[in-house]
C-alpha cells in the first residue's frame, strides 16, 4: 500500500475543495436571455423579491415623489410598453417562468440634479426628474427604461450583488447575510441595482453587463414600438451635455468612446422587432 503524506493530504483536500467551489459556481449560474453568457447567480428570487419590495417601499418613503402629472403620465405610459416588450422578450426566449416574478411599478422621484433612474427585481421602477432633459420625448424615455428593464431581466443585479457577497461577505446565503449584517447588506443590495445617488458607492457594472444592456434594452423599446436610432441621440446629448461632471447615469453606468459605435451595429437587429 502506498504511503500518503501530509502534504499529500492538504494538496488533495486543496484539490476537492476548489472542485467543490467550481461545481457550486456551475450550479448557481444563470443564463442572460439573447445573449446566451452564463452568469453567476447565487441569489434566489424569492429572497431578492422579498428585499426589493422592502427596499422600494422605503426608498419611496424616503424620497420626494414627483407631482408633474406630465412627467408621471410619460413614465406609465412609457413603462407599461416595455414592460409589455419584456414579458414578450422573456417569452421568445422561453424564460415564461420568470414572468410571474415581475409586479410592475412606475415612479417618478423630484430630484432634478440627479439624472438617473433604475429598475428593481420584480419590475419596480423608479426615474429621477433630473433625466428628462435628455429624454426630450418618449422614445428618449424609452431608451432609459428600456436600459434599466435589460438589467433587471438580464439580472445583472443579482450578479453584481452575488459577486459582492463572495467578495466581502465570504459567499454566505442572502438570508445569513441579511441575519448578520442587516445594514451592510441593505447598502449592498442598493448599490448593487443604483438605487443610490452618490455615484462613488454604487458597484459598477461591467463593460459586458452595459454592453447586454444597451443591446437587449435597443430590443425592448423596438418592440415597444419606439426607434431604436434614438438611442443614439440620447448617448449623444448625455456625452455632449455632461461637461467636466457627468450626469449620474452617464457616471454609474460607464460609457467607453465606442459605445455608440457598438450600438449603431446593435440597431439592424433590433429594428426587425420596430413598427411604428
Amino acid at each position: 500500500m502506498k504511503r500518503i503524506t501530509g502534504n499529500k493530504i492538504v494538496y488533495t483536500l486543496c484539490a476537492l475543495g476548489i472542485v467543490s467551489i467550481l461545481c457550486l459556481l456551475l450550479a448557481t449560474c444563470a443564463t442572460v436571455p439573447l445573449t446566451e453568457r452564463k452568469s453567476l447567480s447565487l441569489i434566489p428570487d424569492s429572497e431578492l423579491l422579498s428585499l426589493s419590495s422592502q427596499q422600494y417601499a422605503q426608498t419611496l418613503k424616503e424620497a420626494k415623489l414627483s407631482t408633474d402629472q406630465e412627467k408621471i403620465q410619460a413614465v406609465t405610459r412609457v413603462g407599461k410598453r416595455i414592460a409589455s416588450a419584456a414579458e414578450d422578450f422573456l417569452r421568445e426566449k422561453k424564460a415564461a417562468d420568470k414572468i410571474k416574478n415581475y409586479k410592475w411599478e412606475y415612479n417618478v422621484i423630484e430630484d432634478s440634479k440627479t439624472a438617473n433612474a433604475w429598475c428593481m427585481p420584480g419590475g419596480k421602477m423608479a426615474v429621477y426628474t433630473g433625466i428628462f432633459p435628455y429624454t426630450r420625448n418618449d422614445a428618449g424615455l424609452a431608451v432609459v427604461l428600456g436600459h434599466e428593464v435589460a438589467h433587471a431581466i438580464a439580472e445583472h443585479g443579482n450578479e453584481r450583488m452575488s459577486q459582492a457577497l463572495i467578495a466581502q461577505l465570504g459567499g454566505v446565503a442572502l438570508s445569513v447575510a441579511l441575519a448578520k449584517e442587516p445594514g451592510e447588506t441593505r447598502d449592498l443590495y442598493l448599490a448593487a441595482y443604483g438605487v443610490t445617488a452618490n455615484v462613488g458607492v454604487l458597484l459598477p457594472y461591467s463593460r459586458t453587463h452595459e454592453s447586454e444592456a444597451d443591446r437587449i434594452g435597443l430590443t425592448l423599446m423596438a418592440k415597444a414600438g419606439y426607434d431604436p436610432h434614438e438611442a443614439i441621440r440620447f448617448w449623444q446629448t448625455m456625452s455632449e451635455q455632461g461637461g467636466s461632471r457627468p450626469p449620474t447615469f452617464l457616471s454609474t453606468h460607464p460609457a467607453p468612446e465606442s459605445r455608440i459605435d457598438n450600438i449603431k451595429t446593435y440597431i439592424p437587429e433590433a429594428m426587425r422587432y420596430y413598427k411604428k
